[in-house]
């Protein structure tokens, strides 16, 4: 390979990293975002509502035990998503495709029992939801 060659290849193997380092991975606060704190008598949500299509929940620990969040169906058994294992002091994103409709979300301090539970509701906001990928597209992040 001449000289100049491997320059260019070496060149861009540099800058091709260094580009992609410039988008965030982070959720975007908007209107489809909810802060979810946890602890352990508590599951406080900034907003028990939230439009259809991508929702992402940022939930954060502030108890002593470790955690779990579960968006659940309206039965409140059926899973649409869930994040385990948040640490105490940390924080992990669950992002779901949701449909119009009521929900419950809940908070399981400790990881045990039917967890604190409060009602959630996704209004109709006209975006078209896939079916096929309705539920968990979870992105897990630590904080």
């Amino acid at each position: 390979m001449p000289r100049s060659s491997s320059l260019s290849v070496a060149a861009l193997a540099l800058a091709v990293p260094a580009m992609a380092g410039c988008v965030s991975n982070a959720p975007s606060a908007g209107a489809g975002t909810v802060t979810v704190t946890s602890t352990a008598t508590e599951c406080s949500l900034s907003s028990t509502s939230a439009p259809s299509g991508t929702v992402t929940f940022n939930v954060t620990n502030r108890g002593e035990d470790a955690t779990e969040f579960y968006l659940l169906g309206e039965d409140g058994v059926s899973v649409i998503g869930e994040v385990e294992d948040i640490g105490p002091g940390l924080s992990r994103d669950l992002t779901v495709q949701a449909q119009p409709g009521s929900y419950v979300a809940a908070c399981k301090p400790g990881m045990a029992g039917d967890g604190i539970r409060t009602p959630f509701t996704v209004t109709d906001s006209g975006a078209s939801v896939d079916r096929s990928t309705a539920g968990t597209t979870a992105q897990l992040e630590a904080a």
